[in-house]
């Protein structure tokens, strides 16, 4: 593991835990989530996955810039959810 990895390895974790409860959100119910906590939860969690992959960016554009990652701030929901893909 380099220097890069051992540094984002906390947000990596981050991601992976919330992706695999987006899955067992989904794998819930037949078709999809089941009920209103499901879909708030399921919803909570995109939200945050767009904000932790956004700060991953941030970290390796600041480490790209010669800068220091841990500049890099989680931005509101408002901000990472407005971006186009």
């Amino acid at each position: 593991m380099d220097d890069r990895q051992a540094t984002d390895s906390p947000v990596l974790a981050h991601i992976q835990k919330l992706v695999e409860e987006e899955h067992r959100l989904f794998e819930k119910g037949t078709h999809g989530p089941s009920g209103d906590a499901d879909l708030q939860r399921l919803s909570k969690v995109q939200v945050e996955l767009d904000q932790c992959w956004d700060l991953l960016r941030q970290r390796r554009a600041l480490r790209g810039s010669g800068l220091d990652p841990d500049m890099a701030q989680v931005r509101p929901a408002q901000v990472v959810e407005n971006y186009e893909q």
